[in-house]
């Protein structure tokens, strides 16, 4: 008698988390279903300006994976999609997936003429609002699927402006939700994360001082494709900062806050700096630290960064901070020198921690979380968790992880056929 097949397994959130583990899945010979809530592909390492420790920006290794995904003929994505419902069952699971409306489809060409036409703006999500662009447009430069995304809410009514300069027919206002119930053998959640809130820290100036802003802005403000082209500037002025400085630790290892180690804000501050003094090499830069933790081959990282003219790294923990007169004073305990101290500077980078993006889906499906509120995997339910959904790590480590996650979901996937 000839075994079943198994079923497909099932990947949700389409980070470098969710696109390895789809991909090794694959690769290995798996029917896999990748789904993602946003429009397009990649997640939060899209949005760095580069990776460390090479300074290489992240669009490269992702248009490779891209064009794994076009290749392999066994990943079916699903973009503007969300688990709305998951069960189990005796072979697995029955999942019901929920599509937004597709106003703009698969003919798109991304030639742009919609855009031009369009009276509406919108705030700019990819670059965390930090600008504003028009309400149909490319999502990015290297989003995947290829096409442009229209938030249907910020239309004028009546206005149809897009549609018609559309000569593909790729567009189509009126649009309606669907929804699929599809049957997997396995569950991978890779759902990612999102940066504590700035708001939440104003003690630090968050959300109270405009030169105050966090490390996930900080990429976006060095990058080409970012609200200022690449440019360094004070969000207040528009001025480029002539003193910078790092608070490591901003809202992590903190009982009122997150009371764990993000594992990679060291890291990225150091790179950070780095940003700064390539741009603006007259920049004096300040890392204010409490341990500096950079593991393994990371270590070089640390060794070049703190030979730099113009960076100094202070073992003190940042308290307080303040605008007074139109500076930034920060009350810190310097640790080395034994005594509180108030320093200066005109633009302030919180390093801010990854908080778990699993949220109403841990719920939803039935995962356990741990007391931080990351995923703990299930075996016996054929329910699994890779890269930051799981802990905190950075993209290399979060790779490795989800490709020992694909393994386990793909062997699970065949043992309920």
């Amino acid at each position: 008698m000839q075994a079943s097949s198994p079923q497909p397994v099932m990947v949700i959130g389409a980070g470098i988390a969710g696109i390895t583990a789809a991909l090794e899945a694959a690769e290995s010979g798996a029917q896999v279903v990748l789904v993602e809530k946003d429009p397009s592909i990649g997640g939060r390492v899209l949005r760095s300006y580069h990776y460390f420790p090479k300074h290489c920006p992240p669009s490269c290794g992702m248009e490779i994976n891209t064009r794994r995904l076009e290749r392999n003929p066994r990943v079916r994505v699903l973009v503007n999609s969300q688990v709305t419902k998951a069960t189990k069952t005796d072979q697995g699971w029955s999942v019901t997936i929920s599509e937004a409306p597709l106003y703009v489809n698969d003919r798109c060409t991304a030639c742009g003429e919609c855009s031009k036409v369009c009276p509406a703006k919108v705030a700019d999500d990819f670059n965390l609002g930090l600008c504003e662009v028009p309400a149909i447009r490319l999502r990015h430069p290297d989003a995947w699927p290829r096409r442009f995304v229209l938030n249907r809410e910020a239309c004028p009514s009546g206005c149809d402006a897009c549609a018609k300069a559309c000569k593909y027919g790729a567009i189509n206002l009126s649009a309606k939700e669907r929804s699929e119930t599809l049957q997997v053998g396995s569950i991978v959640l890779a759902t990612g994360w999102k940066p504590y809130p700035l708001e939440k820290l104003t003690e630090l100036g968050g959300g109270k001082i405009p030169n105050v802003i966090s490390n996930v802005h900080m990429e976006r403000l060095a990058s080409p494709t970012g609200p200022t082209a690449g440019k360094i500037l004070r969000p207040s002025d528009s001025k480029p900062p002539k003193n910078v400085a790092f608070v490591q630790c901003a809202g992590s290892r903190d009982v009122k806050h997150l009371p764990y180690c993000s594992a990679v804000c060291c890291l990225a501050s150091l790179k950070q700096a780095v940003y700064v003094k390539e741009q603006l090499p007259e920049s004096e830069v300040t890392i204010y630290y409490i341990d500096r933790r950079t593991p393994g081959r990371n270590e070089d990282v640390l060794t070049k960064v703190a030979a730099m003219d113009g960076v100094k790294l202070v073992k003190g923990k940042v308290g307080k901070i303040e605008s007074h007169d139109g500076a930034i004073v920060l009350r810190l305990e310097d640790v080395e020198a034994e005594k509180i101290v108030d320093a200066t500077a005109d633009l302030v980078v919180l390093a801010t921690g990854m908080v778990s993006n699993l949220g109403d889906m841990a719920s939803q499906i039935g995962i356990q979380v741990d007391a931080d509120g990351f995923g703990l995997e299930d075996p016996q339910a054929a329910l699994f968790v890779a890269g930051v959904a799981r802990r905190p790590e950075d993209v290399a480590a979060t790779t490795r992880d989800a490709t020992g996650t694909a393994a386990k979901a793909l062997v699970a996937a065949i043992r309920s056929a």
